[in-house]
């Protein structure tokens, strides 16, 4: 296929399309694209809709951009849609490497980590495994389990506002666990249980 650069408002946005893109979302693509440019192309389909590219050409629309790249499917509307699907399920289907994504995090300045968009939460999710064991009262020896969870975008603000929350509340701190957000999630699971 051809890369084309044509202008801003030629792509027309899907409006049929299923994948929403929050603000944190297109926050994020907006940081990549400052940072990294457009490194892949939006696809549009025989119609000129996009395909695979909606949240992208948004950003670049909010960035003010007057060009976008693109490149043309010649799938008919019923395939191209049916790739749109594909193109977002495929990537949702992905899951880290914890332990290489921590690495490679670790490797980052803080203006990079930044461009990355995750949270401290989420930061702090990946480095569960550094935690050390403890010794417990009873003598036994117990480990840490990681638990993870598929959130929606929205939920994550949710989550990210309790845990800010508990925090003030001093719940993060624990004799037997050194994650904090662990802690704060436990505290908030206890309140909700009522013990």
């Amino acid at each position: 296929m051809q890369t084309e650069i044509v202008p801003i408002d030629e792509p027309t946005p899907d409006p049929a399309n299923a994948r929403q893109h929050g603000e944190r979302n297109i926050k994020a693509i907006i940081d990549s694209l400052k940072a990294f440019g457009q490194q892949k192309p939006i696809v549009v389909d025989k119609r000129g809709i996009v395909v695979a590219g909606n949240g992208t050409l948004e950003a670049a629309k909010r960035l003010g951009w007057s060009e976008i790249s693109i490149v043309r499917s010649e799938l008919d509307p019923t395939q191209a849609t049916a790739f749109g699907i594909a193109d977002n399920r495929t990537a949702e289907l992905a899951e880290w490497d914890e332990e290489v994504l921590r690495s490679l995090l670790d490797s980052m300045d803080d203006e990079m980590l930044d461009v990355l968009n995750f949270s401290e939460t989420e930061m702090g999710a990946f480095n569960i495994a550094d935690v050390p064991f403890v010794e417990l009262d009873n003598s036994e020896n117990k480990t840490f389990r990681g638990m993870t969870f598929q959130l929606h975008e929205d939920q994550v603000a949710i989550v990210e506002k309790a845990i800010e929350l508990a925090k003030s509340h001093g719940k993060n701190l624990s004799e037997v666990n050194a994650n904090g957000a662990g802690n704060c999630i436990a505290a908030i699971c206890q309140a909700y249980l009522g013990e």
